[in-house]
């Protein structure tokens, strides 16, 4: 029979025999479980440690532009703004028509007040930048808390959708966002999807050339319509009534009564150059749920 010839060793294997050879190995691993140990005890724990990732939402109205428009004079510049202050990591964006929102997420341990400080102050610095028109922008802070942890859906059983709609489970929403809200700890809370109600004007440019009415004239006459405030108490027959100026628009009826002037200032009703109509609104928002 040939003998067996020995096998080389490595660097791992030689280093392998060593130890488990050497007297020293016990006494090595007695000593890295002390030390594990008196780690375990000197390091500071927390059941619910907090993690400061502070984030920053920059909400920037634009009247009159369509989401598309308002990213690229608005949403892209102010990307740029925010990508500069130090601290940043990354920026979003989000937009609507009529609105833009961007949110700086600056790195974890930042101060949430100095993140909000640095935004503030370059904000400050680039307002020449802001188109003609747009408001200046109305900064938020918010952190690791203000993220959603729990997801509410709200759909009809089997059998039962024709029984509900998306305006009934928004208003059915609402109800329960507001029981959610008076539990310990609950941070903010929002809704996504469904539809409410809502009053919608639609202007024919036929009826409004026909009674000589501006579009501008329309506008000014809707947008102080819905308005009331109180101007003082008078007395009459001893009591103390409360006088109210303006009044509240309820239903689509009475907003279409609303008077607005033509051009050479004969008194025309609102209904009579738009279409007045009260259901859900369009939809902007949806959510899917998979079982």
């Amino acid at each position: 029979m040939s003998e067996r010839k020995p096998v080389a060793l490595g660097i791992s294997g030689r280093l392998t025999q060593a130890t488990i050879n050497s007297p020293l190995t016990p006494l090595m691993l007695l000593a890295a479980v002390i030390v594990g140990f008196l780690a375990l005890l000197a390091i500071p724990r927390e059941e619910e440690p907090q993690i400061s990732v502070p984030m920053v939402d920059i909400q920037v109205m634009a009247p009159g532009y369509a989401a598309a428009d308002a990213i690229e004079l608005v949403g892209v510049p102010l990307e740029t703004i925010v990508k500069s202050v130090d601290g940043v990591e990354h920026v979003y964006t989000q937009a609507e028509d009529d609105g833009v929102m961007v949110t700086a997420r600056f790195l974890v341990g930042s101060d949430a007040e100095d993140a909000a400080t640095r935004i503030n102050e370059k904000l400050a610095a680039n307002m020449h930048r802001v188109p003609p028109g747009i408001p200046a922008p109305q900064v938020t802070v918010r952190g690791i808390n203000d993220v959603p942890m729990m997801v509410l859906t709200l759909t009809p059983k089997p059998g039962a959708a024709g029984q509900w709609n998306e305006a009934t489970l928004h208003e059915l929403a609402l109800r329960l966002q507001a029981e959610v809200a008076k539990v310990d700890d609950v941070g903010l809370t929002f809704i996504a999807g469904g539809r409410p109600e809502t009053i919608r004007i639609a202007p024919d440019p036929a009826r409004m050339a026909l009674h000589d009415v501006p579009l501008a004239h329309v506008m000014a006459a809707t947008a102080a319509a819905n308005r009331a405030e109180p101007l003082g108490d008078v007395r009459i027959a001893g009591k103390a009534v409360a006088v109210i100026a303006g009044t509240r628009m309820a239903s689509a009826d009475a907003i279409g009564r609303l008077t607005v002037r033509s051009v050479d200032g004969k008194p025309v009703e609102l209904r009579d150059v738009a279409d007045v109509s009260q259901g859900p609104r369009e939809a902007q928002a949806r959510a899917w749920r998979w079982a």
